[in-house]
């Protein structure tokens, strides 16, 4: 089971950037997929989630508005769109699988049992 994370970069302030993660191994069609980020010297934090059939989302209340959680499981990929991005959103960021089939979204990362690597997202002011 592999998750790789792309899509991330320098961007300025106000610009935007989309992420992409792209799961092998087995399908998560089933799943939960969520995004996840950790800024240096702070915990990793829940960014959004989205259902197996995209019928539901959840954003963190630093994002709702501006970020973006699709999915298209027939190629097994999750997608984040970051727009107007802002300098607290420097992170890396990380994609992860639910470890329950069709639950609802959980913001805890302990209920995520498969993690990608993680892209860098750098925002400068």
């Amino acid at each position: 089971v592999q998750l790789q994370a792309f899509g991330g970069g320098l961007v300025q302030a106000g610009g935007s950037l989309r992420l992409s993660c792209v799961g092998s191994g087995r399908t998560f069609s089933n799943y939960v997929m969520g995004w996840f980020r950790q800024a240096p010297g702070k915990e990793r934090e829940f960014v959004a989630g989205i259902t197996w059939n995209s019928g539901s989302t959840s954003y963190a209340g630093s994002v709702k508005g501006r970020f973006t959680i699709s999915r298209d499981n027939a190629k097994n990929t999750v997608y984040l769109q970051m727009n107007s991005l802002k300098p607290e959103d420097t992170a890396v960021y990380y994609c992860a699988v639910d470890r329950r089939r069709w639950g609802p979204v959980r913001d805890d990362s302990d209920e995520y049992d498969s993690w990608g690597q993680g892209t860098q997202v750098t925002v400068s002011s």
